[in-house]
């Protein structure tokens, strides 16, 4: 591959990979703005509902035959990592019932430093003394954001990072599907899984959905769903490594839609916790890479 061919392939991996995270910021706007009439869980229902339907109208018109699809040599990774999808969504839209768009967010962005913590028991990596001064510098970013003994400060501040802890579960999971199942079939159990288990949890909220309601469960499951899709094409254009520090461009979305629909104005010490945040998730990053080329 020619330099040019290999910089335009990166150019349109990051492109896939920034139009995934404004997909998902859309989302995150539009089930907080419905958190007044629905429970969040029965949003995250809906929105799974959604994810499910845009898939099988996927794979119909890919032609992926169903029996292909579910075919998997660990059923239970699999049905399993849904369940912390589910969990991680819950938790941030419990959050966002209350919280400002912007800094449900910003919380939500410590869920690399927990990969790193969570790697070390489960997947057997080894840590070093930067990467666990990055998680403590993280977290002191989130000190910052919720400001224990002030008036934001409150129980609901904890669902973000909650939401962050369940999502760093799911990825490391990812991590352990990703060498041997492929891509579709693990993208089939997400959207699955992720209906199952919030079925279980979603009568003890339920209340029967006006139209509107349909329409935002379409709504937002059809642009989960094309996240879904771009972060497949991204990766299949760019390394990981490369497109994980654009998760970032998040912040920016969630702060541009939390002033245009809520009329939330960031705090300073949102945007201080965030730099710091970001900056310990850089450096994990960064330390990462660095170890793996070590080892190669």
């Amino acid at each position: 591959m020619t330099s040019l061919n290999k910089t335009q392939h990166v150019f349109k991996g990051v492109l896939f990979f920034i139009t995934a995270i404004f997909f998902i910021s859309v989302v995150d706007t539009i089930c907080k703005l419905f958190t007044k009439e629905l429970h969040a869980i029965q949003i995250v229902w809906g929105y799974f509902l959604g994810i499910n339907l845009t898939l099988w109208v996927f794979f119909f018109l890919k032609g992926k035959k169903l029996s292909n699809l579910r075919t998997t040599d660990r059923p239970i990774l699999q049905i399993l990592r849904p369940a912390f999808l589910v969990c991680s969504i819950s938790s941030l839209f419990l959050g966002l019932t209350y919280l400002p768009l912007a800094e449900a967010t910003a919380i939500g962005f410590v869920a690399p430093l927990f990969i790193t913590v969570l790697s070390v028991p489960i997947l057997k990596e080894k840590v070093g003394i930067h990467r666990w001064a990055a998680v403590v510098v993280g977290l002191i970013g989130v000190l910052i954001i919720i400001r224990p003994g002030s008036d934001f400060w409150h129980f609901i501040s904890i669902m973000p990072l909650l939401g962050a802890l369940f999502f760093a579960l799911f990825q490391i999971l990812t991590r352990l599907l990703s060498g041997t199942e492929k891509t579709h079939t693990t993208l089939f159990y997400t959207g699955l899984g992720g209906l199952f288990w919030s079925s279980l949890i979603v009568p003890f909220v339920w209340v029967i959905p006006s139209q509107i309601h349909v329409l935002v469960f379409l709504a937002t499951g059809t642009l989960g769903a094309l996240a879904h899709l771009c972060m497949i094409n991204a990766f299949d254009f760019a390394e990981a490594s490369l497109l994980a520090p654009y998760n970032y461009t998040k912040l920016l979305w969630v702060a541009v839609f939390g002033y245009l629909v809520f009329e939330d104005i960031p705090s300073l010490e949102m945007w201080i916790g965030s730099g710091i945040i970001v900056s310990a998730g850089l450096y994990v990053l960064y330390r990462e890479r660095k170890y793996r080329i070590l080892e190669a």
